[in-house]
């Protein structure tokens, strides 16, 4: 009987006289369909290897297992240990994947890019999302995650949309992101009150700035949509003097209007090298 079956589940449960922690945002996959289309976005290949943050029961592991990848998994709650080491995972840790060096992958002998697939704990994802570019942005070949549906759309988002922000420029710099698909509550147990999707994200092979000035750019974007109505010009004043920030805006041609929504990243990677290069 697969792991994604509500009745191997709910046994399991059971026997260990648990119930699924909200504070861990456990909600286990039971739909194997669900599982073999995250498969298919995810490009995975026999003989890669593979880091799935949160396997829980192990649905999404088993099958990343079947596919012949090797699996490194990092599950925060002790009471999977024991049946998560029952698949012939390449490594198991049982660790909180905030604080988890992703340095040490390396350490473990986990040679060239690998990919992340994950069904993310939503209480943790955006930090996560961060955590695994900022610590490792060389490491991925993609990363296709499930997420809540609304940090989908803001992952995925175009200049002007209301979900789009700093999330959104950070991700789409270090990767082509994809909406895949959304998927049902029903899906899950116990059912999340909210939808999802998963995302898919193909790391680019080569990023749009050196890396020695990543904090600065990301500084100056964050910055901008701390306050999202106000114009740029006012949201940067802290970060550069009004002349400078309203001579580099006319050299792009952008209005000295503008608000944070309505720059593409293309627009804010120009800016920002006017304006720290000048």
């Amino acid at each position: 009987m697969s792991r994604s079956s509500p009745e191997r589940l709910t046994r399991f449960l059971a026997e260990i006289r648990e119930s699924p922690k909200k504070g861990l945002s456990q909600n286990f996959l039971i739909d194997g369909n669900i599982i073999r289309k995250i498969l298919s976005e995810s490009q995975v290949q026999e003989g890669e290897w593979v880091l799935e943050i949160g396997p829980g029961f192990g649905a999404l592991t088993e099958g990343l297992v079947s596919s012949g990848a090797h699996v490194i998994a990092l599950e925060k709650d002790p009471k999977f240990a024991t049946t998560l080491s029952e698949l012939p995972l390449s490594h198991l840790e049982i660790t909180d994947a905030r604080t988890y060096p992703l340095q040490k992958l390396s350490e473990l002998g986990w040679e060239g890019k690998g990919r992340m697939i994950a069904n993310l704990p939503y209480h943790i994802t955006t930090p996560l999302l961060i955590k695994i570019f900022s610590e490792a942005p060389h490491m991925w070949k993609s990363v296709t995650v499930m997420v809540q549906d609304e940090v989908a759309r803001r992952i995925v988002a175009q200049p002007g949309n209301k979900d789009y922000g700093s999330l959104t420029i950070f991700l789409q710099f270090f990767a082509h992101v994809r909406y895949a698909f959304k998927v049902r509550a029903s899906c899950f147990y116990p059912q999340p009150q909210v939808h999802s999707a998963v995302v898919h994200m193909e790391v680019k092979e080569h990023f749009p700035l050196p890396e020695t000035v990543f904090k600065d750019f990301f500084t100056l974007t964050r910055t901008a949509f701390q306050q999202r109505r106000k114009y740029l010009t006012n949201t940067l004043k802290d970060l550069f003097p009004k002349e400078l920030l309203l001579s580099a805006l006319q050299q792009l041609r952008i209005s000295d209007k503008a608000r944070p929504e309505t720059l593409s990243l293309e627009d804010y990677l120009a800016l920002f090298k006017l304006l720290s290069f000048s």
